[in-house]
C-alpha cells in the first residue's frame, strides 16, 4: 500500500484524498506521513541537484576558459619591460637634481685635476706609454679602444656580483671613475689624429655629403644615449639599475646605443676617408656588437622569461620585428618620443654640433 502512495505523490503534487488508503488505519496514516517526508525531500534534493550542477558548469564554462584565455592572450601581448624615457615632473625632487648638479662638477673636476690637466693628471702620461706601442696612429687607436672597450664591458659583466659585494651606488662610482677617463682618452686622441692616416678617399665637396653627414649624426646620437632615459642612475642619485625597456626607440632596435654607434662611424668614415678613421670604426663597432650579445646575455640572466619574451617581440636590426609583424606598434606610437628626455638628447645633439669647434680645440691644446 505504500508503494501505491509513493506512486500517486510522484504524479501529484499533494496525494490524492479518494486514494485506496483508508485514513483510519493508523498504519496507514504513518506510512502516508513517511511517504510525504519522503516527497517532500525528494523535491528539496531535486531543487538542490538543478542548482549545484549549473554552479559547475559555471565554473567550467566556454566563457570563462574564454576568459581566461583572453586574460593570459593580454599578459602575453602587454609590457612585461617598463616604460622606456618616463619622466613625470610631478614626481621629480629639487633635492635630487641639486644632488646631480653638485656631483656633476664634483666628477668634471676631479677629472680635469687627475686626468686631463697636463701639468696635474696622467692622461697624457698614459698616452704617451700607450703611443710606445706602436708609430702608427691606427695602431694606437686600435689599442685606446681595445683597452677601453675591456674595462667597460669587463666591468659590467661584473656588475651583477660587484653590487652585491659593495652595492649598487658604489660600484657605480667604480665603474665610471674607471671608464670615463678612458673614454675621454680615446674621443681626444681621435680628434687630434683623425687626419693623421693614409687618405682613402676624399667626398667633403661632393653635393649633399654635408647634409647626409649632419643627418647621420644626428640621429646616431639619438640612438646612442637611451641611459639618459634615468640621469639621476647615471649619477648614482638614484639606486642603478639593469632596466629591461620596452617601448619608444627598443620597439625600432634592442639595441640602440649600438646601431647609434654604427651610423656614427659610417658618417665620420665617409666624411674624412683615411685610414684613422676606418681603424677607429672598426674598434668601436666591434666593441659593440660584443656588447649586443653581452647586453642581452645579462638581461637573459637578470629578467629570465621577462627578456625571451621581449627579445621576441624586438630585434636588433632596426625595424625588422616591425616588418615581420612581431613587433605591433600602437596607435599613439609617436607619443613614446614625446618626453623631456628624448627631447634632452635632441638638444645635446644640437649643442655637440655647434660645439665641435671648441671641442677640437680642447683637444689640441692637450698635444695628446
Amino acid at each position: 500500500m505504500a508503494a501505491s502512495v509513493v506512486v500517486s505523490t510522484s504524479v501529484c503534487y499533494r496525494p490524492s484524498l479518494s486514494s485506496s488508503v483508508s485514513y483510519s488505519n493508523p498504519i496507514s496514516k504513518r506510512n502516508l506521513k513517511q511517504s510525504w517526508q519522503c516527497f517532500s525531500n525528494l523535491r528539496r534534493w531535486n531543487s538542490k541537484a538543478l542548482i549545484y550542477p549549473r554552479k559547475y558548469v559555471a565554473r567550467t564554462s566556454i566563457r570563462e576558459s574564454e576568459s581566461e584565455s583572453e586574460s593570459e592572450s593580454e599578459k602575453e601581448l602587454g609590457l612585461v619591460g617598463e616604460d622606456s624615457a618616463a619622466f613625470e615632473l610631478g614626481e621629480q625632487k629639487i633635492s635630487s637634481w641639486i644632488y646631480f648638479t653638485a656631483i656633476l662638477g664634483v666628477v668634471l673636476y676631479v677629472l680635469n685635476v687627475a686626468w686631463i690637466d697636463n701639468s696635474t693628471g696622467f692622461g697624457k702620461a698614459f698616452v704617451d706609454a700607450v703611443s710606445t706601442l706602436s708609430d702608427s696612429h691606427e695602431v694606437v687607436m686600435l689599442i685606446l679602444i681595445l683597452i677601453f672597450a675591456s674595462v667597460h664591458s669587463g666591468l659590467a659583466s661584473l656588475r651583477n656580483t660587484g653590487e652585491k659585494l659593495i652595492g649598487e651606488r658604489p660600484y657605480r662610482v667604480l665603474f665610471a671613475g674607471i671608464s670615463l677617463p678612458l673614454a675621454v682618452t680615446t674621443v681626444v686622441y681621435f680628434i687630434n689624429h683623425r687626419y693623421d692616416g693614409l687618405q682613402l678617399w676624399q667626398f667633403q665637396n661632393a653635393p649633399g655629403i654635408h647634409q647626409l653627414v649632419w643627418l647621420s649624426n644626428f640621429i646616431s646620437f639619438f640612438l646612442l644615449y637611451p641611459s639618459t632615459f634615468n640621469l639621476l642612475e647615471v649619477a648614482a642619485v638614484d639606486k642603478p639599475k639593469l632596466h629591461l625597456w620596452e617601448t619608444g626607440v627598443i620597439r625600432i632596435t634592442r639595441h640602440p646605443q649600438m646601431v647609434g654607434q654604427v651610423i656614427w662611424c659610417l658618417a665620420h668614415t665617409v666624411w674624412i676617408g683615411n685610414s684613422v678613421a676606418v681603424a677607429a670604426s672598426i674598434g668601436l663597432i666591434a666593441h659593440h656588437l660584443f656588447g649586443v650579445w653581452n647586453g642581452d646575455r645579462r638581461l637573459a640572466i637578470r629578467y629570465g622569461k621577462d627578456f625571451e619574451l621581449v627579445k621576441s617581440r624586438t630585434s636588433i636590426v632596426p625595424f625588422a620585428a616591425i616588418l615581420d609583424g612581431r613587433q605591433k606598434l600602437p596607435k599613439d606610437f609617436y607619443k613614446e618620443f614625446i618626453r623631456v628626455p628624448y627631447l634632452t638628447v635632441t638638444a645635446l645633439t644640437l649643442g655637440a654640433y655647434f660645439a665641435h669647434p671648441l671641442m677640437q680645440a680642447a683637444s689640441f691644446n692637450l698635444h695628446w
